[in-house]
C-alpha cells in the first residue's frame, strides 16, 4: 500500500461556481481532485480525497461518487450529512464491505483493512450515510447538482451535474490511458460501457475527473478522449482473442495479463486480472467469437 503520512496542497481551480481542489501530485493515486459546488444557500463537496486537510474546505453536504478509499479519505475532516448511491452505501458505511468488494484472500485483506485504517484515517463504521438514486438534486440555492449514475467501476458509481454552470463531474471515468478499471467483485464491463455513452451523450461546458486528468474543456474534446479511454476495454478483448489461437486456462490468461504490466507484482494484480478476464471471456463466448470447452479451456472461433 502506499505511505501517506505526509497530505500534500491543492491549488483551487474554478469553473463558474464550481471549484477543484487539485492535489499537487495531479491527482495521482492515492490522492485525486475532490470538487466544491458553492450555491448561494449551501456548499456541497464531492469526494473529499486524502489530499484535504481539516481546514481545506468546509461543506453543509458530502457527497461520494463511489465506495473507494481514494474518494473516501478525507471525508473524516466534515461534520455534515453525507450521501451515497444506494448501491454503494454500504462499501462507505463500512470499511469491512468496502475492502471485501476487491476479492483479496483474507491475509492480504486483513493487512488492507489495517492500512486503509491506520494510513488514510477511514473508520471501521461510518454511520448515517443516506442513500440517493440517479436522477436526486441537491438544492445549493441558485446551482443545482444532479447525481448521474454512472455504474460499471462500482455498482453505485456515479457523476455529478452542475447547473446552470454546465459542469460535468464523471468521477473515476477517469480518461487516463490505463483505461477503464472494472476489477471489483461486483463491476461489470458491460455497466462501464453504457456509462461511457452515457457520459458522451451529457452535454456540458466542462468535465472534471477525479484523477490526473483533471477538467476537459469542451464535449468535442471529452467525446474524443472519452472514445479514446473507450478503446482501451476493446483493445483488451483483442489481446485476449489473439491470446486464444490455441486453447487457454483461465490460468493462462491470468497469467498472461490483460491489465496490468508484467512487472507489476502487487497482491491485487491477479484477483482484478481474473475478473477482468472473466468478464470479457463471457462477453466473447456469448458473442460466439470464444467457445469453452468441457475441459475448461477456451479457443477463439474466429
Amino acid at each position: 500500500m502506499v505511505e501517506t503520512t505526509r497530505t500534500p496542497s491543492v491549488t483551487p481551480t474554478t469553473f463558474g461556481r464550481v471549484t477543484v481542489l487539485v492535489a499537487d501530485n495531479g491527482g495521482v493515486l492515492p490522492y485525486g481532485n475532490s470538487v466544491v459546488v458553492r450555491g448561494s444557500e449551501r456548499t456541497l463537496v464531492i469526494d473529499p480525497s486524502l489530499a484535504l486537510g481539516p481546514d481545506t474546505v468546509t461543506a453543509d453536504l458530502v457527497f461520494l461518487s463511489h465506495g473507494h478509499e481514494d474518494h473516501i479519505a478525507g471525508l473524516r475532516h466534515f461534520d455534515a450529512p453525507t450521501y451515497a448511491h444506494h448501491l454503494d452505501v454500504a462499501a462507505v458505511s463500512s470499511l469491512d464491505a468496502m475492502v471485501a468488494q476487491f476479492g483479496l484472500p483474507a491475509p492480504v485483506r486483513d493487512e488492507v483493512v489495517r492500512n486503509l485504517h491506520e494510513e488514510y484515517g477511514i473508520p471501521p463504521r461510518r454511520d448515517g450515510v443516506i442513500g440517493v438514486a440517479d436522477g436526486h438534486v441537491f438544492e445549493l440555492g441558485d446551482v443545482t447538482a444532479t447525481v448521474v449514475h454512472l455504474p460499471g467501476h462500482t455498482p453505485g458509481h456515479c457523476g455529478v451535474l452542475v447547473e446552470p454552470d454546465g459542469f460535468f463531474y464523471v468521477g473515476d471515468i477517469d480518461l487516463t490511458s490505463f483505461g477503464p478499471m472494472y476489477g471489483d467483485v461486483h463491476s461489470s464491463a458491460d455497466d462501464f460501457l453504457t456509462s461511457i455513452d452515457r457520459a458522451a451523450a451529457t452535454e456540458a461546458r466542462w468535465y472534471g475527473t477525479f484523477h490526473q486528468k483533471g477538467v476537459i474543456s469542451g464535449a468535442d474534446e471529452f467525446r474524443e478522449r472519452l472514445g479514446e479511454y473507450r478503446a482501451k476495454l476493446f483493445e483488451r478483448e483483442r489481446r485476449l482473442l489473439e491470446f486464444l489461437d490455441e486453447p487457454r486456462t483461465l490460468a493462462e490468461i491470468v497469467a498472461h495479463r490483460l491489465v496490468y504490466r508484467p512487472h507489476v507484482s502487487e497482491p491485487y494484480v491477479e484477483p482484478i486480472e481474473q475478473r477482468v478476464a472473466e468478464q470479457h471471456l463471457e462477453r466473447l463466448v456469448e458473442a460466439g467469437d470464444v467457445a469453452a470447452s468441457p475441459e475448461g479451456t477456451f479457443a477463439r472461433t474466429v
